[in-house]
């Protein structure tokens, strides 16, 4: 279906991709993973052909539609949002344009009616008499109402146009579809809607996402990146992680016989495959996996990183209480009337549908906002350190290497100390010298993440904290929430991350809240829980 044969690139001396062949089948979902910088969303556009590698070729199966998620969010802002779905779909808009164009002549030749009635003929064999219809269902499906179907794309927010354009390259059932991060900015149902419609899809999906519940979901195969080459692995991301670590152990412990290597290997294999068949997965059409070897199972080079909080004192009994807490923005409520009590070994989601009243509370509770009303008492024996959502106000001081800044979060200063902490994060020799003000988003991620090391709080407070983050450090930062003692209050958009780290979820509303004792999916499955909710908004 697809295929890349000797696809080299390299940008001076750093080669991002060595002579990759790989082939992309037809019926399956391909995860792209690799490390931050690896190359994801570069193969990506190499495969859409928006960038040209210095070596080799792709070759798509002759009569065959490729749709790309489009990334520029301005490219149709002048174009209707029916129209720019339409639009996803090259050969059948040009087929409308060039036949409305012929209707509208006022010398309406006799050529010029054979050649409408040979478009008519090409245009029904695209199914085009019901493209509207189709397009203004994937655009309800995805959250655009129909009186939003007509407006200019500008006229829309960003969230909305994220929508639209994921909608524009679904649209039309392509053979091969190339979905970079296409959960970003989604709420839960449409990212639920949007599983429910890549397991049903017939042909070729192609997918970039930090999201592993997503990747867990609709992948059949994951095509791993690595020393510029890429692998492909059939089964979701859980069980290539899983199986990488495993291959990684056996590497590892070079006394282990092969037989007892292979042994485990099955055994897991088979644990795997009873597990993937109650899946959500297995119940759609792409539950036809191919039959998983022991020889599809290899260490991965990937570097995790060590993030280990730690409690310099054990809290006490008293560790949070709210009563009657209020705040508005511009007259109107995001909290109201929000009252409750942290208890010991409390992890909390918080969840809303605006995410200025998640991030407000924390602020609130950093101290950084003030509510208009209500009282915040926190116990005697805890302590606190703060993931922000937003951390550029650490960064806008005066360039300093990473030794420096993080040193001025410490109370012990000593360079090989500092360094350990970095270390961790994966800031290593010469990295640790990089200036703060150079950095990535997910290198200032790690950086705070440090910094909240250090502390060694009692009470941890994630706004979002993996934004910006690759796999590998979403997965050690997850285990280590998990692990951790104290206790934690966090917002993050990743399922798998809320689900395993949460025990309790507090959704916040414009009109009240709901405070419930439940895992995350318990929450989202709870029919009552349901019914409750349209009271706070």
């Amino acid at each position: 279906m697809l295929s890349t044969q000797n696809i080299s690139l390299q940008y001076g001396k750093r080669i991002i991709f060595d002579e990759v062949n790989v082939t992309f089948k037809e019926g399956n979902c391909y995860g792209i993973i690799g490390a931050n910088g690896a190359g994801k969303s570069t193969f990506m556009k190499i495969l859409a052909g928006t960038l040209e590698a210095n070596k080799g070729s792709v070759h798509l199966e002759p009569g065959k539609r490729m749709a790309v998620l489009k990334q520029n969010h301005f490219e149709f802002d002048n174009v209707t949002v029916l129209n720019t779905v339409l639009m996803g779909h090259q050969k059948l808009w040009k087929v409308m344009l060039e036949k409305d164009a012929i209707y509208m002549k006022e010398d309406f030749s006799e050529a010029d009616g054979i050649k409408a009635s040979e478009l008519e003929e090409e245009f029904a064999e695209m199914d085009g008499w019901n493209a509207e219809s189709s397009a203004a269902n994937l655009l309800s499906g995805i959250g655009i109402s129909e009186s939003e179907h007509y407006k200019l794309l500008h006229e829309l927010d960003g969230n909305q146009k994220v929508r639209v354009l994921l909608a524009q390259a679904l649209f039309g059932n392509p053979d091969v579809l190339i979905l970079d991060e296409p959960t970003n900015d989604l709420d839960l149902h449409t990212v639920s809607w949007l599983e429910d419609f890549l397991l049903d899809f017939k042909n070729t999906v192609l997918v970039v996402s930090h999201d592993r519940h997503f990747l867990d979901t609709v992948c059949t195969h994951i095509a791993d990146i690595d020393y510029s080459k890429i692998n492909l692995f059939t089964g979701n991301y859980t069980f290539w992680y899983e199986s990488s670590q495993l291959a990684l152990r056996q590497k590892l412990n070079a006394n282990k016989k092969a037989e007892e290597k292979v042994k485990e290997l099955q055994a897991f294999i088979d644990r795997f495959s009873a597990n993937a068949s109650k899946s959500k997965q297995a119940t759609s059409r792409k539950k036809m996996l191919e039959k998983i070897n022991i020889e599809d199972i290899k260490p991965s080079s990937r570097k995790y990183p060590g993030i280990i909080f730690k409690q310099a004192r054990e809290a006490g009994k008293e560790i949070l209480s709210i009563k009657g807490l209020n705040y508005k923005i511009h007259g109107e409520y995001l909290i109201k009337d929000l009252s409750f009590n942290v208890h010991k070994d409390d992890k909390i989601s918080f969840i809303s549908r605006n995410s200025l009243a998640t991030s407000a509370l924390y602020q609130i509770l950093a101290g950084e906002l003030k509510p208009d009303s209500g009282i915040i008492e926190w116990g005697q024996t805890i302590t606190t350190s703060y993931l922000p959502n937003e951390n550029e106000s650490f960064f806008a001081t005066e360039p300093m290497n990473l030794i420096d800044w993080l040193r001025q979060y410490s109370k012990e200063k000593d360079e090989a100390y500092i360094r350990g902490f970095l270390g961790k994060m994966l800031f290593s020799g010469e990295e640790t010298f990089k200036m703060s003000n150079v950095l990535s988003g997910g290198e200032k991620v790690r950086c705070m993440l440090s910094r909240m090391m250090l502390t060694e709080a009692n009470v941890l407070m994630l706004d979002e904290p993996t934004n910006h983050l690759d796999l590998e450090t979403i997965t050690t930062l997850n285990n280590s929430l998990v692990n951790f003692n104290g206790n934690v209050l966090f917002t993050s958009r990743d399922h798998t991350f809320t689900q395993t780290v949460a025990t309790r979820v507090i959704e916040i509303g414009p009109k009240g809240f709901l405070d419930k004792l439940k895992t995350f999916d318990e929450y989202i499955d709870d029919k009552d829980v349901e019914n409750q909710r349209k009271m706070i908004y």
